[in-house]
């Protein structure tokens, strides 16, 4: 039996007639798949595989990340033409309407290589199906060289389309990652000064013998420069915000989606346990009435079976009534609140008396603060399914169980003496399903721990333990005070169990 899946959605507790709540905070989950804020990488595998996960989807985050390559040089693709054909009319337009001579060949010759080259991209979105940044930024280059050889026949700095590399670095900030864009300043840099002093002069007629002074070329290239560094940081900062409420839009879908699992769950718990009540006191007599036999009550090991099923009947028959009670379906023992030295105790207690066989090394701070805390069932439930999960990882071995206050908080840390965490298992951490243990259903324990957690506000991590450190696995639940404290519970209304 897992942890209690009604204790999820169930904040309020009453305490006789006195409301009891438990405040809830925002959630902060451990991260598994959550891309970096700084990472300007659009290929971001974290991210794709948080995304994927949230919306259900299958496949690897680097195909993800190469199909992203394919639809970007598409889109390259698509803004090329455009260039043609804008420079295309531009050279017709200047050469035969304004009557500027320029030299039709070289650059009708440069706007058909450019033609060709992207001929050639286009052919490659259709036949292959994966494009890395790399190639994206090979053919920015030759975009970049095409446009200069333009300039070069056309006046060089003097031409006032110079600043169209302003658009590549642009284009180059939206499809590629940092150290790409930068290199692209820097090449179009090269460029603006290159142009400075080689080009050929524009033959304007109402300009003729005139050049440019120094000092004004000077100011074009700071303008260059201060304008190219502007459009690469704001790009990527939008780039970046936009990509955070991405990744936020991913983690709410995906919490809406456990959510509704869990809520699922609860409903069949719920009608599990209605459906379980019969058979549970059907055994109860039967074992009660073997116990009275005389061939069973005369042989001491027989006797010792029954007392130990009889125990845990009494266990299950108390799970199924918790998941009855945090259902609202059955009014018993409400959750009363006691001090958090206490709740452990009897935590301790509870899960060693219902597991006779096997030890628990219970380790309390000696500095637990007495405060006050609402003794949840659900809370209890998590706890008890962690431990269950470490008993199971190294069967016959005893289970650790260390709690201490930190900054404010609860800290449980719970290991084992097992082989620990596989990596991917710990990738994967607290997801439904993910089990090594070989049968259905596995995995929900850690699941529904994580969501309990999350709902109090605090964290569940794990981690292998260190050779040195005694080896094993260790899960560290972390919760706010705040949200385990009792509010406007009158001070007369709670007793200190400690």
């Amino acid at each position: 039996m897992t942890a209690d899946p009604g204790a999820v959605p169930t904040p309020m507790r009453t305490t006789g007639s006195t409301p009891v709540r438990m405040p809830r905070t925002e959630a902060a989950t451990m991260p598994l798949s959550r891309p970096d804020p700084d990472d300007d990488h659009p290929d971001d595998s974290r991210y794709l595989d948080g995304a994927a996960g949230a919306l259900g989807i299958e496949g690897s985050s680097g195909e993800g990340a190469l199909q992203a390559g394919r639809n970007n040089l598409q889109q390259l693709v698509q803004l090329r033409w455009l260039a043609a054909a804008g420079q295309f009319g531009t050279v017709l337009s200047v050469h035969f309407a304004l009557h500027i001579r320029l030299p039709m060949p070289e650059m009708l010759t440069l706007l058909a290589i450019l033609v060709l080259f992207n001929v050639a991209c286009w052919l490659r979105t259709r036949w292959v199906p994966s494009v890395r940044n790399a190639e994206l930024f090979a053919g920015l280059l030759v975009d970049i060289a095409v446009l200069s050889g333009q300039l070069y026949y056309s006046g060089g700095v003097t031409n006032p389309f110079i600043f169209l590399f302003l658009l590549q670095i642009a284009v180059g900030a939206v499809l590629l990652p940092s150290r790409y864009i930068w290199f692209t300043v820097a090449v179009t840099g090269g460029c603006f000064v290159a142009l400075t002093q080689w080009h050929q002069p524009l033959l304007v007629p109402d300009m003729e013998g005139l050049a440019l002074p120094t000092h004004y070329i000077g100011g074009l290239l700071i303008c260059f420069a201060i304008n190219a560094a502007l459009l690469v940081i704001f790009i990527q900062r939008i780039g970046r915000n936009l990509r955070q409420r991405d990744a936020r839009l991913a983690d709410l879908r995906q919490r809406a989606a456990e959510e509704e699992h869990i809520v699922r769950m609860g409903l069949l718990a719920s009608g599990a346990a209605h459906e379980l009540g019969t058979p549970l006191a059907t055994l109860s007599v039967i074992l009660g009435d073997w116990s009275r036999m005389a061939p069973f009550a005369g042989d001491p090991e027989l006797r010792e079976e029954i007392e130990e099923m009889q125990i845990q009947l009494r266990r299950c028959k108390a799970i199924v009534s918790g998941i009855l009670m945090s259902a609202g379906e059955l009014r018993g023992e409400s959750p009363v609140v006691t001090t958090l030295q206490a709740f452990l105790d009897d935590l301790a207690e509870h899960w060693r008396a219902t597991r006779p066989h096997h030890g628990l090394e219970y380790l309390p701070a000696p500095d637990l603060p007495k405060v006050r805390i609402v003794s949840d069932v659900g809370l209890k439930q998590m706890i008890d399914n962690v431990l269950d999960n470490a008993l199971e990882a190294a069967p016959g071995r005893p289970v650790t169980l260390r709690a201490l206050v930190e900054d404010g908080g609860l800290v449980l840390r719970v290991s084992d003496r097992g082989a620990g965490f596989l990596p991917e298992m710990l990738g994967r951490f607290g997801k439904p399903y993910q089990s090594s243990k070989g049968r259905a259903g596995g995995g929900l324990g850690l699941f529904l721990a994580l969501n309990v957690v999350r709902s109090l506000g605090g964290t569940l991590q794990a981690r292998n333990r260190l050779a040195e450190e005694g080896g094993g696995a260790e899960v560290e639940i972390r919760m706010p005070l705040s949200a385990l404290a009792p509010l406007g519970l009158p001070d007369n209304a709670a007793h200190d169990a400690g």
